[in-house]
């Protein structure tokens, strides 16, 4: 057998999340694996992040093994692309078993993409929309999550962890166009951690809330908020090893 990375982009909003379900909807793990068995491959896909129902993905990282057969990449590349839709390989790339999608990754980086002005009907699965807010304020808020904390009030429980203590790398903000971006890497996420983070800093850049608040809840001292920014604008962009 050979151990294959994949790079992959898809549309979130045509599935209900990454991870395969007991329920019969479509995820982006069933049709890459249905795909796969098309072509004679009987396998499961291993994915470095599970992103949510609505969510995208540019820089998405898979692995899985196939048959010695298969081992010309750019055919196995060309074919699946054939079946899949909403899902594209980027990348098809040999490596040893060692590599392990998500175990072995370093860290991980998403984009978080909205709007304070109408955008096109075609874009609603795409960019998220906000109100009028405070660029500074929103700037200052997010340099607050940089650094190692325990994020027990900043996740979505139903997955099982080891551990809440997540090191987030760097939070960044700018703005391209009439579209405005929050860029967060960490050593690893929480299930919808960015979503709640993002959210909960724009309360602050709208005036909704005070920098003490949201110091009380990363210090785990207080619960203010829980709500989730919209799955729409949520792009899980690079994957580092």
């Amino acid at each position: 057998m050979i151990r294959i990375k994949a790079i992959i982009s898809y549309d979130g909003s045509k599935f209900s999340g990454f991870q395969k379900q007991k329920q019969s909807t479509r995820t982006v793990a069933y049709d890459i694996e249905n795909a796969l068995l098309g072509l004679g491959i009987e396998c499961n896909i291993v994915g470095a992040g599970r992103t949510d129902s609505g969510v995208h993905a540019t820089g998405q990282v898979i692995h899985f093994d196939i048959p010695d057969f298969w081992s010309d990449t750019n055919k196995l590349k060309f074919e699946l692309n054939r079946k899949l839709c909403n899902i594209t390989i980027k990348r098809l790339i040999v490596l040893n078993d060692e590599f392990h999608a998500r175990f072995s990754a370093k860290s991980r980086e998403y984009k978080y993409c909205f709007s304070t002005t109408t955008q096109s009907i075609f874009m609603d699965n795409y960019i998220a929309k906000y109100g009028d807010f405070n660029k500074s304020r929103l700037i200052e808020v997010l340099k607050e999550f940089e650094g190692e904390h325990d994020f027990a009030l900043f996740y979505k429980s139903g997955s099982p962890v080891k551990s809440t203590v997540r090191n987030i790398l760097s939070v960044r903000y700018k703005k391209y166009k009439n579209i405005d971006i929050i860029t967060i890497k960490a050593n690893g996420f929480l299930r919808s951690q960015v979503r709640m983070i993002v959210d909960i800093s724009m309360k602050y850049a709208m005036g909704k809330l005070e920098l003490g608040d949201i110091s009380n809840q990363i210090s785990c001292k207080e619960k203010i908020s829980t709500t989730l920014a919209p799955a729409v604008g949520l792009y899980l962009t690079k994957v580092m090893y």
